[in-house]
């Protein structure tokens, strides 16, 4: 298996369409990325947030982006499961934030999940952001549309751990789901864990369409 690097990446662009979305996909690689490189500047986006939903979104956000040297947390009210229908608004807010930050490293949506909102924020994703290493996360649900990612990222246990512990603190309207819970975030990280031979036994996995190596 061969081991590439994220220690160049400074500036880090995470969308999201609801607001515990990011963390699920990526939280942990966020976290170990803002522990190991202290220069970190995140722009965190989420697009569907009202009232509760939205106050959650920014306490969550701002926790898991302790560390980081510069953020910016922006949480939209875009209608949730209507997406495809504001797709145009959406793609003229992209286009705002392209011109204003330019991420060495985006985190989108699965292409192929099952979840419009998700679907249409991954291919503005690639329409905007043509020059940029895309990586794109996975959120599990009861559609069963988990794929077979690509890239792996080796997440320390204590990472692992806080990850969990946030989605808990933070997201408590949504304890009543039958999937949020513990179990259901350590187990994916310990499948993708052993996917990868990952030392610590867990990892995070992404979709990486497109790679240039060199």
């Amino acid at each position: 298996m061969v081991r590439l690097s994220l220690a160049g990446v400074k500036n880090v662009l995470c969308l999201g369409a609801h607001s515990d979305d990011i963390e699920i996909g990526c939280g942990g690689t966020l976290l170990q990325l803002i522990r190991d490189h202290r220069d970190l500047v995140v722009w965190w986006v989420v697009f569907s947030g009202k009232g509760s939903r939205s106050r959650e979104a920014r306490a969550s956000a701002n926790a898991f982006l302790t560390g980081a040297a510069r953020k910016k947390i922006v949480v939209k009210n875009f209608r949730d499961g209507f997406f495809p229908s504001d797709a145009p608004r959406i793609k003229r807010f992209f286009e705002e934030i392209k011109s204003t930050f330019q991420p060495d490293l985006v985190f989108t949506h699965f292409r192929d999940d099952r979840h419009q909102d998700h679907r249409v924020l991954s291919d503005l994703a690639w329409n905007t952001f043509r020059s940029h290493l895309i990586l794109e996360y996975e959120i599990p649900k009861y559609d069963g549309d988990l794929g077979t990612p690509n890239v792996f990222v080796d997440l320390d246990a204590p990472i692992c751990r806080a990850k969990v512990e946030y989605l808990r603190r933070f997201f408590a309207t949504q304890s009543n789901k039958h999937w949020f819970a513990d179990e259901t975030f350590l187990g994916l990280m310990r499948l993708r864990g052993m996917e990868c031979a990952a030392a610590s036994r867990y990892a995070e996995a992404f979709y990486g369409r497109k790679v240039v190596v060199g």
